[in-house]
């Protein structure tokens, strides 16, 4: 495995704040075999990258066969396009680097928990948006091919997370801006597909932001799978013993959500099972 760490606005102009330089952490599978890849965007409220969706998950996706890269973003105080602008450059070195790296760069997902899933669906419905086009960055380079989307937050504007939203967009964000970053009102025909899971017991971000971005995906038939779970909190991440805090707990019917993922993911990649 080759394990890298990549700041990705080397040698390009790029406002940076507090000294933090967004990186990319490789988790490469080694042989000359092209493979599907993850870019894994951890959550924190757009206030911090947690470790617990970092890594693990990461090392899940590449035991299954999948080069898997995690991203750690700008968050607060930085605010939007910056979180947009760092995924939509770490999606383009993916596909720089796909013959360097053995991806096959038709079959890149996005992945993201909580906060972090509303950067990989925002990426996933405004990848297209003429302020994400500079330097380091080509629009259409920086589609997702999918996007899996662990109990995100979607809505900015109803059942939204206060937190995420203060820190993205500030505190006195105007309507157009929370309209614009509210996914479920941007979805179209290039609308990547996903893969989307959730808890019912939810009291942090509730789960009709699932249920909303997937009716979104249905009005324009682009492909999903959704699951919800009845029970278990906020931020379960693998929901099982690697990944609990002391706090968070072990949920064993949850943590299948990761295997039925990449199901789903093989299925959308190849139709027979393989990556």
């Amino acid at each position: 495995m080759i394990n890298l760490k990549i700041r990705i606005w080397d040698g390009i102009t790029a406002e940076m704040t507090n000294g933090f330089e967004p990186y990319l952490e490789t988790y490469i599978l080694s042989g000359d075999k092209k493979r599907g890849a993850v870019l894994i965007c951890p959550g924190g409220g757009y206030a911090y990258t947690s470790a617990r969706e970092a890594e693990p998950i990461a090392m899940q996706f590449t035991a299954k066969g999948c080069h898997a890269f995690v991203l750690y973003y700008r968050t607060a105080p930085n605010r939007h396009p910056k979180p947009l602008l760092d995924l939509s450059r770490a999606m383009c070195i993916l596909r720089q680097n796909s013959d360097k790296w053995n991806i096959d760069r038709n079959k890149i997902a996005v992945c993201g928990f909580s906060a972090g899933a509303h950067l990989a669906a925002s990426l996933g419905v405004n990848f297209d948006r003429p302020y994400l086009e500079t330097e380091g960055i080509n629009i259409g380079e920086n589609r997702p091919d999918a996007m899996i989307l662990a109990y995100p937050v979607i809505s900015m504007k109803e059942f939204f997370h206060k937190g995420s939203r203060e820190n993205l967009l500030g505190p006195d964000a105007d309507k157009s801006l929370i309209e614009e970053m509210s996914p479920e009102t941007r979805v179209s025909e290039k609308t990547p597909p996903a893969f989307i899971w959730h808890t019912v017991e939810d009291r942090s971000v509730p789960v009709e932001n699932s249920l909303m971005f997937a009716w979104a995906l249905q009005k324009y038939k682009i492909p999903f799978e959704l699951h919800i779970y009845p029970y278990g909190p906020h931020g379960l991440a693998l929901a099982n013993k690697e990944t609990d805090n002391g706090n968070i707990g072990v949920y064993p019917h949850v943590s299948g959500w990761i295997d039925l993922c990449i199901e789903w993911l093989d299925g959308l990649f190849s139709g027979n099972g393989k990556f």
